[in-house]
């Protein structure tokens, strides 16, 4: 794969035959090695071939291998002729990231830490398959399904403020719940609240270091602080709305006489009936998945209340932020002079909107949106601030989080015989797990450093950093 270098952090793959764009990532020369290890630079070529693309194709530091897109992905589409694919997006439809601040330092609850790590085990319901408290009855996840976070809201779990800041106020408009399958909706009935298995988690964080005073202030960030990271998405309603939508595209591609270099890049245009079928079936995943979120973080919460025998008052939980990086959604932005629609597909990608950008919290406004990239388990995780070298070259993205090194099963042969919770324990971290493989697959060594992942969009502008995070007690399924 030929790679021409633009400055110290941006490679480009120059238009080949077939392709409609060229390719760009942005990485070191150091991260090059391990990204053409695994062909994800491939992928970025082949999503130069999809109809209606716009600028480049493009990649986050974080990129791997993916389903179609690589993980790190980012595409934008024309409106009237581009395409739009369920690859592009993801299996776990709008999984995300939610940062919850409290008032109280780790120093303060540092004797209770077990306890609070096994409180939320105890309350908050982890791993495959897992059902929550609540069982909807269909007109009610169809509510759901429109209004997102805000019906959780509604029905008293979280406040007017969260929405606030939300990415999207928790809720993508066009959802059409008509759209969703009865299968996807019977998989979602009783998963509202629930966290899920591989790299989803629950982490209590203590942040290290402030960067960006100014940014931290904004954001309500101290050295010292206990932070709740919460990290999970769609459940089996979004796995289902990408198998259902896959199939209908791969159906209708079998059809037509668009030519693409790989099957797994299956679309449609944006304008057809397959087309706004997946946007609308889609856009009612992300708000589950905002849902979804906004009951993790009300039982978290309360869980940590109860085992530090605390008032609201006292422990002060406030969302930061909540931002979602499987996602496609119509934006605006700066195309060749001129600002324009586009459809921008992020695939383990998030948004980073700089500074001024009416969709960011006014609070934020003047220092840029929130950038959420948690780490592997037992390492650290950043908040960046969004800025506008992004929104000039990469339509308003960053990095999502670390990025995979090793397969899940690669990463449970080279764990044999070690004891991780023991070793995270030794650390000051304590981990708890549901399913017995868990540990295994997302050990620290299977993913690339974060810090020089961050490094590399800090560095080109992308993401400016405001804080770095220490994991103390983590939850997984």
């Amino acid at each position: 794969m030929e790679l021409k270098p633009l400055d110290e952090y941006r490679w480009e793959i120059p238009a080949r035959e077939g392709m409609r764009a060229p390719g760009r990532i942005w990485a070191s020369a150091a991260m090059l090695e391990r990204i053409r290890a695994d062909n994800a630079l491939e992928q970025v070529a082949n999503v130069a071939w999809l109809p209606g693309i716009v600028g480049a194709s493009l990649a986050m530091p974080d990129i791997h291998w993916g389903y179609g897109f690589p993980i790190g992905g980012v595409a934008a589409m024309d409106p009237e002729e581009g395409v739009i694919s369920p690859g592009g997006v993801g299996y776990d439809i709008n999984c995300g990231v939610r940062v919850v601040a409290t008032g109280l330092a780790f120093a303060e609850v540092r004797e209770r830490l077990a306890g609070l790590v096994d409180g939320l085990f105890r309350d908050v319901p982890c791993g495959v398959g897992q059902g929550g408290e609540l069982t909807l009855a269909r007109r009610e996840l169809e509510r759901v399904l429109r209004q997102g976070a805000r019906w959780m809201v509604e029905q008293g779990w979280g406040s007017e403020a969260d929405l606030e800041r939300c990415e999207e106020n928790g809720c993508l408009a066009g959802a059409d719940p008509a759209r969703v399958s009865d299968r996807a909706c019977k998989r979602g009935a009783d998963q509202l609240g629930t966290l899920g298995s591989g790299n989803h988690f629950i982490e209590l964080q203590q942040v290290e270091r402030v960067f960006d005073p100014a940014a931290a202030a904004a954001f309500g960030l101290a050295e010292g602080q206990l932070l709740l990271f919460i990290h999970s998405g769609s459940r089996g309603l979004g796995h289902q709305v990408c198998e259902d939508y896959l199939e209908i595209m791969n159906r209708e591609a079998a059809h037509s006489r668009l030519n693409l270099p790989d099957r797994q890049l299956a679309c449609a245009p944006i304008r057809s009936e397959a087309g706004r079928g997946y946007i609308a079936a889609m856009s009612a995943a992300a708000n589950y998945a905002w849902a979804n979120r906004q009951m993790l973080m009300h039982l978290a919460v309360k869980s940590i209340q109860a085992t530090l025998k605390v008032s609201a008052s006292t422990l002060r939980a406030r969302l930061v932020y909540d931002i979602g990086h499987n996602n496609a959604k119509l934006e605006r932005h700066r195309v060749g002079g001129r600002e324009r629609e586009v459809w921008v597909h992020r695939k383990g990608a998030t948004r980073s909107f700089g500074p001024g950008r009416p969709e960011v919290p006014a609070d934020c406004r003047a220092v840029g949106q929130p950038v959420l990239v948690p780490g592997s388990m037992g390492t650290a995780s950043w908040i960046l601030a969004g800025t506008q070298k992004a929104m000039d070259e990469s339509f308003g993205s960053c990095c999502h989080g670390a990025g995979r090194l090793m397969s899940r099963k690669q990463a449970i042969r080279q764990s044999a015989g070690r004891h991780l919770a023991r070793e995270l324990e030794a650390r000051g971290i304590r981990v708890l797990s549901r399913e017995r493989n868990t540990l295994a697959e997302e050990m620290p060594e299977a993913y690339k450093d974060v810090d020089e992942v961050v490094r590399v969009v800090h560095a080109s502008g992308l993401g400016r950093k405001v804080a770095r995070m220490l994991p103390v007690g983590v939850v997984k399924g």
